[in-house]
């Protein structure tokens, strides 16, 4: 049961680490869109189809200075998310990342997610200050 935002973050930074295609999809709404750190958008199903296409392989992902505002029926936290890996040959960033989340039949769904390259941070393009 996801009954924290806590929780849905949690299990989505778990079920994304191992590749697990059915956890993520459904932790997703049915809507869900994803954008990553380039700007490329995924709808549901791309996105949990890129956990079993055999391009992805994460090392470690965790999620950190998490910050959460709830709002009635919804949500939206901002993480910096360290990953290490590769992402069809490119080293994976890490990232400072929005999901937007929603209370679905009493439990919380990730409508939304969007990656933000960090200046500096590991697999970023943009150098530190």
């Amino acid at each position: 049961m996801m009954n924290t935002v806590n929780d849905a973050l949690a299990a989505w930074a778990d079920s994304e680490r191992l590749c697990d295609a059915s956890t993520t999809n459904s932790l997703l709404t049915d809507d869900f869109l994803g954008i990553g750190p380039v700007g490329f958008q995924l709808q549901k199903d791309a996105w949990v189809q890129r956990l079993t296409d055999g391009q992805l392989d994460y090392e470690e992902l965790s999620l950190d200075e998490v910050s959460i505002r709830e709002y009635s029926g919804s949500a939206i936290a901002v993480a910096r998310v360290n990953t290490r890996g590769s992402a069809r040959g490119n080293p994976l960033p890490t990232t400072r990342t929005t999901f937007h989340l929603l209370r679905v039949d009493d439990e919380w769904r990730i409508a939304g997610i969007q990656h933000s390259f960090i200046a500096g941070a590991p697999g970023s393009p943009v150098p530190g200050r």
